[in-house]
């Protein structure tokens, strides 16, 4: 009996672990799930409004997901399944909650507003995409904002298309202010941080860019455009470091190669391409190339009219194409933006005298001789052109024979004395220092009438008519 009694009492015990065991492990389980659970409708449709609130619209799908499961003719849980698909412009899977729940309630006009407003968005989002591949960014953009976000305000397919609609319409400020709020939503969102990145790239904030481009790439190593764009900037600064470098180092024709390499790479970044175009302008005008430096400080000044080096390297190149005129322009325009650079003050004046001495005779030139002419090949050059302008051979044009004799005559009073020669070289105005303003008054090359400067005497052959000119001496 004793040992029966033993055995019985073993059975309850092991019966008793048996069953604490089963609460613990597989009853309390399902206790807790149950317990994660609203205890009834009411209290799970708080909880999806709840999530809406916090834009968890995936866990509100869930649980409305979960009444229908129960109770598939729960009109209520259609309308709010559809609305919250309607945010997310899954269109689709909303007009056919809709539907559903119009079919429970017939005659629900707040429902049949919403289905109407469904369908405009999504026409509107399909024509935005149509106007985008259109290059109509102005227009899609407006479907866009005024129409689909207005309705489907969650709809990321939305976000990211304005996005980048801001971007092709230049604006980056605005492309990273929108792609901002996606990230907040979702940090690794590669769409959003491709076009961040870009907004910030052509803002030339290259570092920040290239910290979008990888934060993507970590997330997805074989991103075909987060690669693209990442490795294109850096070719991009590699190339540009490069002209830079060679510049420093006088290297200026590498230069030049270099920096129209990478202008190549990208035309559309004006906010680097600017700079490359204004280090190119600096090579070129070391090389003296004129034209080719005028070129690319015009193109530096199309994209910012503002840049005052740009202007005073344009004036530097002017002079280089003697454009005496054009270049005092830009550079008097330079001076007066940055009226404390010296260096462009001085250029200034250069300018200024440079164009001076544009507008005076060239006696040189007149005598058609290098401004290195000996003296001995002043004596020829004026004699032969004396002799070719001497009034008396040139009978049938005499008054246009005179007044180039003037200018021959003077032209030798001036560089056939050295002290003279030196002044004019210099920059002095000669003609007033001659006194011959005012059409040579005061200058007469013939003799006779006591017009001052140096006095001449010719010997043609049968003289000049009516006299008055004398023999001519020679040299």
């Amino acid at each position: 009996m004793k040992l029966l009694c033993s055995s019985t009492m073993d059975l309850f015990r092991a019966r008793g672990l048996f069953f604490h065991l089963f609460i613990l492990f597989i009853c309390q389980p399902l206790v807790s799930r149950q317990d994660a659970k609203p205890s009834n409708v009411a209290d799970l449709f708080k909880r999806v409004s709840e999530n809406i609130q916090v834009k968890r619209f995936s866990e509100a799908l869930d649980d409305l997901n979960t009444v229908l499961e129960d109770d598939p003719n729960h009109s209520e849980a259609y309308l709010r399944r559809a609305s919250v698909l309607r945010q997310l412009c899954r269109y689709e899977e909303s007009e056919e909650s809709y539907k559903k729940y119009l079919e429970l309630k017939p005659g629900d006009s707040a429902a049949e507003k919403e289905l109407s407003q469904l369908l405009q968005a999504k026409n509107a989002l399909e024509t935005a995409l149509n106007l985008f591949d259109s290059k109509e960014y102005g227009k899609a953009l407006d479907y866009v904002d005024k129409v689909v976000l207005v309705f489907s305000s969650s709809c990321i397919k939305a976000k990211i298309l304005k996005v980048k609609l801001m971007l092709e319409l230049k604006d980056y400020s605005g492309a990273i202010s929108e792609s901002g709020f996606i990230l907040k939503e979702d940090e690794n969102n590669l769409d959003a941080l491709l076009i961040r990145g870009r907004a910030y790239y052509y803002l030339a904030d290259h570092d920040v860019a290239l910290k979008h481009y990888q934060k993507g790439l970590r997330s997805d190593p074989e991103h075909s455009e987060l690669k693209k764009t990442y490795f294109g900037l850096k070719n991009l600064l590699k190339k540009t470091k490069s002209a830079e470098d060679n510049e420093s180092k006088g290297k200026f024709r590498m230069a030049v190669e270099d920096f129209k390499a990478a202008l190549a790479m990208d035309p559309n970044h004006s906010a680097h391409n600017v700079h490359l175009y204004l280090g190119l302008c600096k090579v070129q005008i070391k090389l003296g190339r004129g034209k080719d430096a005028l070129d690319s400080c015009t193109e530096a000044l199309k994209i910012d009219e503002e840049l005052v080096e740009a202007l005073a390297q344009r004036g530097e190149a002017k002079l280089l194409t003697e454009d005496w005129e054009g270049a005092v322009q830009d550079l008097k325009e330079a001076y007066q933006k940055s009226s404390q650079d010296m260096s462009i003050r001085e250029s200034l004046m250069k300018a200024e005298r440079a164009l001076k001495m544009s507008k005076r005779k060239d006696w040189y030139k007149i005598l058609g001789i290098s401004k290195t002419a000996s003296i001995q090949e002043i004596k020829r050059a004026y004699k032969k052109l004396a002799l070719q302008w001497h009034p008396d051979k040139n009978v049938d044009n005499r008054e246009a024979a005179e007044e180039k004799f003037r200018e021959i005559a003077a032209a030798y009073e001036v560089l056939g004395d050295d002290e003279k020669r030196v002044r004019f070289d210099r920059g002095e105005d000669m003609e007033d220092n001659m006194g011959m303003g005012g059409g040579h008054g005061g200058f007469n090359p013939f003799g006779g009438g006591g017009g001052g400067g140096q006095q001449y005497t010719f010997h043609f052959e049968g003289g000049f008519p009516g006299g008055g000119f004398g023999g001519f001496d020679g040299f």
